[in-house]
């Protein structure tokens, strides 16, 4: 059975970090894809950062260059690094992986999520 863990989420001040980490039983990193997405109260869910099975990584407009997605193949974990953290950066975040070959870009291409972790950003 496949379990995904994430954890670090917390909140913070804007300008701040937070690194986020999804642990996996059941699955491996290994040649699949992997991504995080958020979801903020009334909005759906949006792709984040994904990291494909090809080792292509991938960011929303959104965050690029300010979150880094990346990966323990030997602990199974993957990372969010999120710095100069924005209130609009607020939202449930969620690991979520699919069954290679696969991008990670769309949440209907990710098979196993995690129950997610909240990130809360103050102005």
């Amino acid at each position: 059975q496949v379990q995904l863990v994430e954890s670090g989420g917390g909140s913070v001040q804007a300008g701040g970090s937070l690194r986020l980490s999804c642990a996996a039983s059941g699955y491996t990193y290994s040649r699949n894809c992997m991504g995080w997405f958020r979801q903020a109260p009334g909005k759906g869910r949006e792709a984040v950062a994904a990291l494909g099975s090809d080792g292509s990584r991938s960011y929303a407009d959104s965050v690029m260059g300010r979150f880094t997605i990346s990966k323990d193949s030997a602990k199974d974990t993957l990372y969010l690094q999120m710095n100069n953290l924005k209130h609009e950066d607020t939202a449930m975040y969620y690991c979520a992986a699919g069954i290679w070959p696969c991008m990670a870009t769309q949440p209907q291409e990710l098979v196993y999520w995690g129950q997610g972790t909240q990130v809360t950003v103050s102005s």
